[in-house]
């Protein structure tokens, strides 16, 4: 029998998310208290743990309600990947069928899932509806060993570049901070065609993450020059954003951060430095993250039934639309970011 609870009232959810190997910052009750105060999507967790007794397994998705890109349930939206919280991959596959065949389902479009580990969902015939690259690091080397991985000219040099400039550091995530952060971040979006999430998307973020998330920024005089935002949970450190002054880019602050990330992350005795996912079509991130030395690897998105002709804000950034992203004024590419993205979850 297949239950639902709520993992913003249910304690044991957050007890789960705590023991088990394959939990990651996406599970974890700040973040799915982020996306609901921020676009509305409601968490659910599907389990065939009895209510009176502990929890050994669930399935997390958010409801994504919208009359212009349909009903659905996404595990999880603006995640990168979310494994199942199962024993083994077969319970995975069973638990996530049962969901899929259970009375009401047919009320979503499809069910999406975004697993890291393959072997989850292995055995069922499900399509592959999205494919990104994406890449870890593996912190347990020295920082020697490390530093070594990096490419020569494009990341080692940018990092001495910014320690001879004496770029300034600074970490928190205070509003100012974040303030400096999304302005930097607004700019990069329109220059690549996409509009951003909202300011209370990452306001939220620090709200109820609270210090597991840090806003890092590179200063160079009183100028920003870079700044990234890091999610932690458990030994893993998730970069999940970043951003830079084009015309500041010779400095190397971007480069720069990530190594400030690497050595506080290792002093934190953090396993892996998580670099999230790239789209395919994006080749100048993924080569930034190869010159980091990031393994790469493949993150196939899933549904349940076939995916059927795209929705109506289906989003193409060399499309019209990102043309018009582009050329926008900035307070317009923002408030359509605000209106828009609870629709792309």
């Amino acid at each position: 029998m297949i239950y639902q609870i709520d993992p913003l009232s249910d304690r044991r959810w957050d007890s789960l998310v705590a023991r088990h190997p394959d939990s990651s910052v996406f599970h974890t009750s700040g973040w799915l208290q982020a996306l609901r105060r921020t676009y509305g999507y409601e968490p659910v967790v599907y389990t065939r743990s009895s209510p009176q007794g502990e929890l050994d397994e669930g399935l997390v998705f958010c409801r994504v309600s919208s009359r212009l890109t349909g009903n659905r349930l996404v595990s999880l939206p603006f995640s990168d990947h979310c494994d199942p919280l199962v024993e083994n991959g077969n319970s995975g596959s069973a638990l996530f069928e049962e969901i899929c065949h259970q009375p009401g389902s047919r009320k979503w479009r499809y069910v999406e899932v975004r697993p890291r580990n393959e072997a989850h969902y292995e055995c069922l015939d499900l399509q592959v509806v999205k494919k990104y690259c994406f890449h870890t690091l593996d912190l347990r080397h020295s920082e020697t060993a490390i530093f070594s991985g990096f490419h020569k000219d494009c990341t080692q040099r940018k990092v001495q570049r910014a320690e001879r400039d004496n770029l300034a550091y600074r970490k928190g995530c205070s509003d100012t901070l974040l303030k400096i952060f999304y302005r930097l971040f607004v700019r990069m979006r329109r220059k690549r065609r996409v509009p951003p999430q909202p300011f209370r998307w990452f306001q939220n973020l620090s709200e109820c993450l609270g210090p597991a998330m840090q806003i890092r920024v590179a200063l160079w005089g009183e100028r920003p020059a870079a700044s990234i935002v890091t999610l932690q949970h458990g030994n893993s450190l998730l970069y999940k954003y970043g951003c830079s002054d084009e015309s500041l880019r010779n400095l190397g602050g971007i480069q720069w951060l990530f190594w400030k990330v690497i050595q506080e992350a290792k002093a934190l005795g953090m396993d892996e430095l998580d670099l999230g996912r790239t789209d395919w079509d994006n080749p100048g991130l993924i080569k930034f993250k190869d010159r980091l030395g990031g393994q790469r690897f493949v993150l196939n998105y899933r549904q349940y039934p076939e995916a059927k002709a795209d929705s109506p804000l289906h989003y193409k950034k060399n499309g019209p639309a990102g043309w018009l992203v582009e050329h926008t004024p900035l307070p317009i590419v923002v408030m359509t970011g605000r209106l828009l993205y609870r629709h792309f979850g």
